[in-house]
């Protein structure tokens, strides 16, 4: 009895104990683009099986990397790789326009609980304006509402787009984001760098007709101000509408990597980019910030450091004095890596990744890295993907918290068990505690301490597990008597519960 008593006085200081040290974050991410089929499918008409095959070797690959979090892009053009309520099947999908997948299976919904099942969190990657990539060469109309509401498009180059000056696309917009967000339990809606898009040289973009309609104030001379202000708005509409159904879900946005040139203005970065954020896709992003609206920025920075123009060291410390508390996040130019254009990219000791990764260790406020695009990893360049393994991510991390301004903190797991299941193989299996969907624990860190060590969560060489299931197996050389293992569980904004202690 003095023995089972003191075991458990001291089960209860280490838990507490455990529970007021710090844990390491990082965002480790990736985007899986379906855009032209640019990552999954492979290709369009993919028997299904082969889809999720496919789509569970990319989940695993990433496993294996010690990565936590899926960028995935569900609607590349007013059209959906989801039971939509509203747009069509994607042809990226089936290869022909709101034809379901046969036999019938919801891939965003198979997406996200294999993403969870791997303790990652999956992004929910949109495209707000784009509706067809070439509308010179669509044969059929995929979207009613180019027939039924021709003042909501406009074409630029090749490309039909919704038209961000008209109030009712705005209002389109918020209900296709509603409709996901209520719907299908993702971690966050994500948006990459099209707004109003790249300039083209020689045209203008033909929004006259809407500006002089809705331009209110800002009509007849301050045309710039009215786009980038039709932009704000939909992006804080964005925030009220996600937040007000699920307060937990993150609003991330990935601009594309320079908000203005100091020569335009002196708040900008000492770059020459030939295209900017505010002045040419009227994407005013530091007012978000400012303003609070996003939970992430993730600045696509995709050139070398160095580079005459834009250079990547230069813009990394302008967004670290720009974040405004905001997570930031930096986009990786994978795709570069070995390319034949520019010198840097060929380097192989250090590749460029390395050198950038380096950089970003060394800036504190950078709090992790997403990867473009998945198919670099089939890939692997420079056997990339054995170096970030070996050089830094050779643990499991969780991401950084998020919505710092509420906390959904989950209750500890119980009645942690060690059960053997088949030769050598164990289940280290434990229960979570029903809570609302708020403080409900969704993946769980799992560390191993052996007989005498010191509990240290920084140690990230102790953990020995991040999963979104509530077990984990180990083998019988793993541990010992009187191993440690500790299970924590995490809530949906990466929040920590109490850990629960199981000494074998």
């Amino acid at each position: 009895m003095y023995k089972k008593i003191t075991l458990t006085l001291i089960l209860f200081f280490a838990t507490h104990f455990i529970f007021s040290q710090q844990i390491n974050h990082e965002f480790r991410g990736v985007w899986i683009a379906t855009v032209n089929n640019i990552d999954w499918p492979s290709k369009k008409n993919l028997d299904p099986i082969k889809q999720k095959n496919e789509l569970i070797d990319l989940l695993n690959t990433f496993k294996e990397l010690n990565f936590n979090a899926i960028i995935f892009q569900i609607r590349p053009a007013a059209d959906a790789f989801y039971n939509s309520n509203y747009e069509p099947w994607s042809s990226y999908l089936t290869d022909s326009i709101n034809s379901p997948p046969t036999p019938y299976y919801d891939p965003l919904a198979f997406a996200i609980e294999e993403t969870h099942k791997r303790g990652m969190e999956f992004h929910a990657w949109l495209n707000p304006y784009r509706v067809l990539i070439d509308y010179k060469k669509t044969t059929t109309t995929p979207l009613a509402l180019i027939e039924e509401k021709p003042e909501w498009f406009i074409n630029y180059g090749n490309t039909t787009y919704f038209n961000p000056g008209v109030p009712e696309v705005r209002a389109y917009t918020n209900k296709i984001v509603a409709d996901i967000v209520q719907n299908y339990d993702i971690d966050a809606i994500h948006f990459d760098d099209y707004f109003y898009p790249y300039k083209i040289a020689n045209e203008s973009f033909p929004d006259a007709d809407a500006f002089k309609k809705y331009g209110g104030q800002f009509y007849p001379n301050q045309l710039d101000n009215w786009r980038r202000n039709n932009v704000n708005t939909i992006i804080k509409e964005l925030h009220n509408t996600i937040k007000s159904i699920k307060p937990w879900v993150q609003f991330g946005i990935s601009p594309f990597g320079v908000w203005r040139n100091k020569s335009d203005d002196p708040a900008g970065s000492n770059t020459d980019a030939g295209q900017t954020n505010y002045d040419h896709l009227y994407a005013d992003v530091l007012l978000w910030l400012k303003n609070g609206w996003l939970d992430y920025i993730l600045p696509q920075i995709y050139w070398q450091i160095g580079h005459d123009k834009a250079d990547y060291k230069t813009i990394a410390e302008w967004w670290i004095k720009n974040n405004y508390n905001t997570n930031l996040y930096i986009g990786q130019a994978m795709y570069r890596l070995g390319g034949k254009t520019d010198e840097a990219w060929k380097q192989q000791n250090k590749t460029e990744i390395e050198k950038q990764l380096d950089l970003n260790k060394s800036l504190s406020t950078i709090k992790g890295s997403t990867y473009f695009s998945a198919k670099s990893f089939l890939k692997n360049t420079f056997n990339i993907n054995k170096i970030l393994k070996e050089n830094y991510y050779q643990y499991p991390t969780l991401p950084p918290p998020t919505n710092h301004t509420k906390k959904f903190i989950p209750e500890s797991v119980s009645n942690i068990k060690l059960t053997k299941i088949k030769g050598r193989i164990y289940q280290l299996s434990w229960k979570a505690m029903p809570e609302n969907e708020e403080k409900k624990a969704v993946k769980f860190l799992i560390y191993k301490f052996d007989r005498n060590e010191n509990i240290d969560l920084n140690n990230s060489s102790k953990i020995i597990g991040l999963t979104g299931l509530s077990h984990i197996n180990i083998n019988k050389r793993d541990f010992r008597k009187r191993t440690t293992f500790i299970v924590i569980p995490v809530s949906r904004n990466n929040n920590i519960g109490e850990a629960e202690i199981y000494v074998k």
